[in-house]
């Protein structure tokens, strides 16, 4: 199979969507990989590197989509993305779909583009590629939070996230503790921050008091703990996940207005959509705006800050379901696991999301595939 990898375009996006193992064993499988000039650059792997391996290095983005039968890349696509698209490509990629502009879906629709949601990919009832971009977002998710706590921010609170003998320490609370929480809550805890973590999910606050520590408080939400622990919190964090939907507002602006003046907020919710009500999307260049005193960060694609790391993950977490398309077929391969199926949102012309579907206002058809052999 020919399998194009272009530049990401996405502002700050500095990941490539394979790293060079993962190139290496598609060609040695018989795969044609082609790989736009200077993708895997501000991730230190250089077009040598990648031509060494076998991969084709190509100087624009129009040549990568036209020589590809399968576009495999990281940020949910752009409408100038969209337009270079082949009719009946498969495309591999971070979509949501439930959150995108309706005429990107309704173009993939035209094109018969056979899109494939990474963070829908189903294994053992996790979501194994969602998964690693997951954790590393937890973990950044404090560091931000931590960076802009400090007293070289305009108007921060000037907290030392661990505190010192005599001082308390910082108020981290975490909404969510699923990947995303789970991981934010290792961080602060072992930078010696109170934390709390709110969630409806027993089971998983469970699993944060036995995996981690009982001094972590765990709280179940719902409108008054997650307004109290507003009020409460020097630094909230936003791990909320719904799969194929957008975040509800869980923190209304009203609950905002009350908290501490220059608190921080990370939502990292806000690649879908967000789960505080005054968040907006901001970029890795320019990450923080102010509102209501309150400081907060809301960049989608926070893993892009350690760009290696997280490519390694990314191909880790990918590349069988890459192999496995490449090497059998679409048909073949949807047919053969049922969780790598349930990551399709757009085929052959229907959206075969039904969360996708009913948040677009499109009509929803079941994803039905023929073999081929």
């Amino acid at each position: 199979m020919r399998i194009g990898i272009p530049k990401e375009t996405f502002k700050g996006e500095r990941r490539i969507s394979l790293a060079p193992a993962g190139v290496d064993t598609l060609v040695k499988a018989g795969h044609s990989i082609f790989i736009e000039r200077g993708a895997g650059i501000e991730s230190h792997f250089t077009d040598e590197g990648f031509q060494k391996l076998g991969a084709n290095i190509v100087y624009t983005a129009e040549e990568v989509y036209q020589r590809a039968e399968m576009i495999v890349k990281i940020a949910p696509l752009a409408e100038s993305e969209v337009e270079l698209l082949q009719d009946e490509q498969i495309v591999f990629s971070f979509l949501h779909l439930a959150i995108s502009r309706k005429n990107i879906v309704e173009k993939l629709l035209t094109k018969k583009i056979t899109g494939i949601a990474y963070e829908l990919i189903e294994k053992d009832d996790y979501l194994p590629i969602q998964q690693s971009m997951s954790e590393i977002a937890g973990q950044l998710a404090v560091q931000a939070g931590e960076r802009f706590l400090g007293s070289d921010y305009p108007n921060s609170r000037g907290i030392l996230m661990g505190g010192i003998t005599g001082v308390s320490p910082a108020a981290v609370v975490i909404l969510g503790a699923g990947t995303v929480g789970f991981n934010a809550a290792r961080a602060a805890y072992a930078r010696g921050a109170h934390v709390i973590v709110l969630d409806h999910d027993l089971k998983k606050l469970k699993r944060i008091s036995t995996d981690i520590s009982r001094n972590i408080t765990t709280v179940a939400s719902n409108p008054y703990t997650i307004a109290r622990g507003a009020k409460f919190a020097d630094l909230l964090i936003g791990a909320v996940q719904l799969k194929a939907e957008k975040t509800p507002h869980l923190v209304s602006e009203e609950v905002i207005k009350t908290m501490k003046a220059g608190a921080v907020i990370v939502d990292v919710s806000i690649d879908q959509g967000g789960c505080v009500e005054t968040s907006r999307p901001t970029s890795i260049s320019d990450p923080v705006y102010t509102m209501h005193n309150i400081i907060h960060y809301c960049v989608p694609n926070i893993p892009a800050l350690v760009s290696r790391t997280a490519t390694y993950g990314l191909t880790n977490a990918s590349l069988e379901y890459i192999l496995d398309i490449a090497d059998n077929g679409l048909s073949s391969a949807l047919i053969g696991n049922a969780g790598l199926s349930k990551g399709v949102c757009v085929y052959n012309g229907f959206c075969s999301n039904e969360n996708i579907a009913e948040a677009l206002n499109l009509e929803y058809k079941r994803l039905h595939i023929f073999s081929t052999n």
